[in-house]
């Protein structure tokens, strides 16, 4: 489930996946594949090499706060509305509690999700800002402390809440793990990808 992280400028935003049968993050409006994020990430190792840099990434963007829907009316089968409730219409939360892990096959749901989320979103590209002087990572309009968005590449990581099934992630993100482990630059200094 998303959970919550500081930014500097816009609070506390909601940051994770939604749907245990899915690998599609969402961050406040913007949506995204987790396999991209972990590719960004990797891109990014190459960057953080400089005091700053500018790169843009492929986003689904959904303005309307009702187009997105009501995760938690979904999550309890109460009201699926928005893109959201689409979602669980197809995808229902697990009846058994112990049946509550992120699946690391929830990439091979990609395109039905891409059909579902193309009635409510748009693609945007937004901009991923590095200021190696402030420390700081801007992702489109939201500002992130250094540390703030190691949490959000933990977060994925991990599977975020509750965890990769089995605590076996997919290949992406074991890529995404090799890579940032060995990048020198400032950005992934002091970096955890350890299992907790």
């Amino acid at each position: 489930m998303p959970l919550a992280f500081s930014s500097l400028n816009h609070g506390t935003v909601a940051f994770g996946f939604f749907n245990i049968d899915t690998d599609l993050l969402l961050l406040e409006h913007y949506f995204l594949s987790a396999e991209d994020f972990c590719s960004h990430m990797i891109l990014l190792a190459g960057q953080s090499e400089k005091d700053s840099f500018e790169t843009p990434w492929e986003v689904y963007s959904i303005d309307n706060p009702r187009e997105i829907g009501d995760l938690m009316a979904a999550i309890h089968g109460i009201r699926f509305t928005g893109f959201i409730g689409e979602v669980y219409r197809s995808f229902p939360f697990p009846r058994k509690e112990e049946d509550f892990k992120q699946k690391p096959e929830g990439y091979e749901n990609r395109q039905a999700l891409e059909e579902m989320i193309s009635k409510y979103a748009t693609k945007k590209k937004i901009l991923i800002r590095g200021d190696a002087q402030h420390e700081t990572v801007a992702v489109a309009e939201y500002l992130f402390s250094r540390g703030v968005f190691h949490q959000l590449i933990e977060y994925v990581w991990l599977g975020g809440y509750p965890r990769w099934r089995d605590g076996i992630p997919p290949d992406y993100v074991m890529a995404m793990k090799k890579t940032l482990e060995e990048a020198s630059g400032w950005l992934f200094r002091g970096l955890d990808l350890r299992p907790s």
